[in-house]
């Protein structure tokens, strides 16, 4: 479903976000510091339930992009969709540090392998699904 009731968003400062995600999931993986994973939740939550204008890091990244003049603007609701999964993924291996699971590696493998198609190449798979869903809807 397009989203006309939040501006457009760069697609550009979301590839740079996906290297946030790509750092916080690999820090949560490789490194003794699992509670950043709190930033991925919240950045996710408030990207994804709030609006991506309203983040600190999407303002930064989206100035960044503007700067470099690799502004590509884009409707908001596929990647509000990819925003909520991080924050659902974020939520679940913060949740797991604090319980002293391990399960919390299962979304944080997700999103560094995921995050990285995104920085690598441009290809949201959350973003793909959202669409694939409202075709499929539609049918």
């Amino acid at each position: 479903m397009l989203r006309f009731d939040i501006a457009p968003i760069c697609a550009n400062a979301y590839r740079f976000q996906a290297a946030m995600s790509f750092a916080i999931a690999a820090a949560y993986l490789f490194t003794p510091y699992q509670w950043l994973s709190v930033l991925l939740a919240f950045g996710g939550f408030l990207r994804g339930f709030v609006s991506p204008h309203k983040c600190v890091s999407y303002r930064v990244f989206s100035a960044i992009s503007s700067k470099l003049k690799l502004e590509k603007k884009q409707n908001a609701g596929s990647k509000m969709f990819a925003d909520k999964v991080v924050a659902l993924a974020g939520l679940v291996m913060f949740g797991s540090w604090l319980a002293g699971s391990s399960i919390g590696m299962v979304p944080a493998t997700a999103i560094l392998v995921f995050a990285l198609i995104d920085l690598l190449t441009g290809f949201c798979a959350a973003c793909w699904a959202y669409g694939a869903y409202y075709k499929f809807r539609q049918a």
